[in-house]
């Protein structure tokens, strides 16, 4: 039992001003295994203060990017040195096969606190240009104080895709984590107190969504960074707009692998494993809708069902597991619906399906592939977050790129082919922001974000950095 008292706040340890607390359940056991207090309004004005105080009259943004990013590279030693610890608490807390958390969860937090580390002695927060009335200074602030909202799939690295770049611009942090995955927020908090980071730059406050969407409306807010739902993004976006407030928003997917008639049926289904089925199926850019030609649709349909048929799903702590429960039993009912509806609009089950026999507790659902997929089902259509496929088939290259745009997402997307320009091609057609030829991943250097209801905005990369910059003119330069 992981239990903590306080919050922190102004770069202290301090009480809750209420009395609610946060139990966190294991997905695997179904018991509760950590507990954190509950913030509550005064407990968010509090951190908002510390936050404000920091940003007007600290330090924090009156160092230099390389002082700032010396800081950051220290935090980043600190993190690698907790690296275990943290993986193994992210599959506590919210189910995540302890391989993909030591692979993605703990190490990419540390490679975006070195990426912006480095990037703060290159970056150009300052420039000068040639006008038509002399020279003008065009300068990068930092936006002020952020408001970081992050999601229980994959906490840390979403923290960091924020924190990180808002760091290196001078900003101060309120990072509110998912009620389901507190616990490794704390740790991140442990970790930046052990390098010194200065009182007010890292507040971390646990609530629920009530509670979010005062931080979200808080008069010393300037920025909100969330990640989450269409919905909840919708709603956020709403209020930051009746206030003016900047915000940027990563929200769902629905992405769709096209497998081309050359691909290779052996690569396509060891790259799927991880493209469409990482973290239980609980990714945002989880490839969920398989697009096949009919020339190849049987085949593929067969190497799809036995890869899933394959997998090893149990206890997320076991490093030989492939595919861990569910976050909680409200995700567990949510899959289980859209499994049912897939079933009554005619898709063919063609494995899965149902809760995994011979696991005693815990929010598991077998690997689910459907097939004759159409993409007016409501499968094919809607998030389901969980590890449910879709294989849709199209006539041709055309139908394909047609098929994968006609989504009201646009965050991910993938081509399988033995052509990589033709693979490139086909890319650019394809209405999304990230997208993959034979695999798919995020790199750090590159913007990460979405089109249409997938959010606005764009992190990672210098993209990412700019985010959390304001831009001011100077001129003219001449005397």
């Amino acid at each position: 039992m992981i239990e903590h008292r306080a919050f922190y706040v102004g770069g202290a340890w301090v009480d809750p001003l209420g009395s609610d607390s946060i139990d966190v359940v294991s997905p695997h056991t179904g018991e509760v295994v950590g507990r954190v207090p509950h913030a509550t309004e005064a407990d968010v004005d509090r951190a908002a203060a510390a936050a404000r105080t920091a940003f007007d009259s600290g330090d924090w943004p009156r160092l230099t990017p390389t002082e700032r990013g010396k800081i950051v590279g220290q935090l980043a030693d600190a993190y690698q040195a907790r690296m275990e610890e943290m993986a193994q608490l992210i599959t506590l807390e919210m189910g995540s096969p302890i391989s993909f958390s030591r692979f993605v969860q703990a190490a990419m937090p540390v490679g975006l606190l070195r990426y912006y580390a480095g990037l703060a002695a290159e970056f150009p927060f300052e420039e000068e240009r040639v006008g038509d009335l002399g020279r003008v200074l065009v300068t990068r602030e930092p936006t002020g104080v952020v408001a970081a909202i992050t999601p229980w799939n994959v906490p840390q690295c979403i923290a960091l895709q924020k924190l990180s770049p808002a760091l290196v611009a001078g900003c101060t942090v309120v990072l509110k984590p998912s009620p389901e995955t507190p616990l490794d927020a704390y740790l991140l908090a442990e970790i930046a107190d052990s390098v010194g980071l200065p009182p007010g730059v890292l507040n971390v406050v646990p609530a629920d969504r009530e509670v979010s969407e005062y931080l979200v409306t808080h008069p010393k807010v300037d920025k909100v960074s969330f990640t989450g739902s269409t919905a909840a993004g919708r709603r956020i976006g709403a209020l930051c707009g009746e206030n003016l407030k900047r915000c940027a928003l990563e929200l769902g997917g629905k992405s769709a692998a096209i497998v081309l008639d050359d691909a290779d049926v052996n690569h396509l289904v060891g790259g799927l494993r991880f493209a469409s089925l990482m973290n239980t199926g609980q990714a945002c850019v989880a490839q969920t809708r398989i697009l096949v030609s009919g020339n190849r649709y049987a085949e593929v349909c067969d190497a799809i069902v036995d890869m899933a048929r394959s997998l090893v799903v149990g206890d997320p702590a076991d490093a030989a597991t492939d595919i861990g429960p569910l976050v909680s039993s409200r995700q567990r009912d949510r899959v289980e619906g859209y499994i049912g509806v897939g079933k009554s609009e005619g898709a063919v089950l063609a494995t899965g399906g149902g809760r995994t026999k011979g696991l005693p507790a815990g929010w598991y659902v077998d690997p689910t592939v459907f097939t004759d997929v159409t993409n007016d089902m409501t499968i094919a259509r809607e998030e389901i977050f969980g590890p449910v496929l879709s294989v849709i088939p199209f006539a041709d290259e055309q139908d394909a790129i047609r098929i994968a745009n006609d989504s009201d997402f646009g965050l991910a997307g993938s081509v399988w082919t033995a052509d990589v320009a033709h693979g490139i091609d086909v890319a650019r057609q394809v209405r999304t922001g990230t997208y993959g030829v034979n695999q798919y991943s995020a790199e750090l250097c590159a913007p990460f974000g979405g089109y249409k209801a997938s959010g606005v905005g764009r992190e990672m990369g210098p993209e990412g950095l700019s985010a959390y910059l304001e831009y001011k003119s100077i001129a003219p330069l001449e005397v």
